[in-house]
């Protein structure tokens, strides 16, 4: 019962914010940036901790306003994920431009089926969005950690299927990835794959934003078991509340590497970091183990 009230709760608090309109939502997220990075000072240590290792060669100045659009954007995410839950096809397809969506119909029509890398970079949760640019997948399947509060995950669940995704719990992925192959499905399979890695079974390292980092491998060990083609998403924000994704091919330049898909993934990643670096999710301590 406990959990069913919290679940009205969230569901009821989320339903009304979301039929608001966008300039009212902005509003709101302007009134959380002053609460968050001015008020409470949500883990700024972190934050400029992560920033001050991976940008050496930038002073002070330069790197406060990365953080303060860093807080932006984080506040942002925070109102269009709640619009996910009152938001038209017309209206998604105003502020969402897809490049490349061909390159994944080919390849599913080449029998393979694909494994799309990103990060957690400017609206992760609007990604979903993109296959409606696409013609050749059954259907489009995402990686999730389900949340500790049972009625949140709830709640996120229903928000993460606006666009008809498959959710599949993070512990479930392989023989689920497996099952779908075995029966000759035809899916993409998103991998938000920039987090912290569990050292205590991952040994892989790489350098990543001029720290050495610990990555897991563990998507691209699956899309070697299915015979999977990898892709990338590029993510560019024009204007608030407007994103341009472009599907790209990841071509590693030594085959003989260890996990030469992820690496290349990284190195794509930190590139489009390094274009606009406030966008990525900098509160999170990616680099607590070395």
């Amino acid at each position: 019962m406990r959990e069913k009230l919290k679940y009205a709760l969230y569901r009821g608090t989320f339903g009304a914010l979301s039929l608001l309109p966008f300039p009212v939502l902005y509003g709101i997220s302007d009134f959380l940036y002053l609460i968050l990075a001015k008020g409470l000072k949500y883990r700024r240590k972190i934050v400029r901790q992560n920033l001050r290792n991976s940008f050496p060669e930038k002073d002070e100045k330069e790197l406060r306003e990365i953080e303060k659009d860093f807080y932006r954007q984080f506040t942002d995410n925070i109102v269009e994920t709640v619009k996910l839950l009152h938001i038209s096809d017309r209206e998604v397809d105003k502020r969402i431009k897809v490049t490349g969506g061909e390159i994944v119909d080919r390849l599913i029509e080449e029998g393979h089926p694909v494994v799309l890398y990103l990060g957690h970079y400017a609206n992760w949760e609007w990604v979903p969005a993109i296959v409606r640019h696409f013609n050749a997948p059954e259907f489009c399947a995402q990686v999730y950690k389900p949340q500790h509060d049972k009625a949140f995950d709830r709640l996120m669940l229903k928000v993460r299927s606006r666009f008809n995704p498959v959710s599949v719990p993070q512990k479930q992925v392989f023989r689920t990835l497996i099952r779908w192959r075995n029966e000759g499905r035809k899916f993409i399979t998103g991998f938000i794959s920039d987090h912290r890695a569990n050292i205590s079974v991952s040994h892989h390292r790489t350098t990543f934003l001029n720290q050495v980092t610990p990555f897991s491998p563990g998507g691209e060990e699956i899309g070697n078991r299915i015979n999977a083609a990898y892709l990338y998403l590029d993510v560019e924000k024009p204007k608030r509340g407007h994103y341009h994704f472009t599907v790209k091919e990841i071509k590693p330049s030594d085959m003989t590497e260890e996990s030469p898909y992820t690496r290349r993934y990284m190195e794509m990643l930190e590139e489009t970091i390094r274009r606009r670096p406030g966008l990525w999710l900098w509160s999170h301590r990616r680099w607590k183990y070395q």
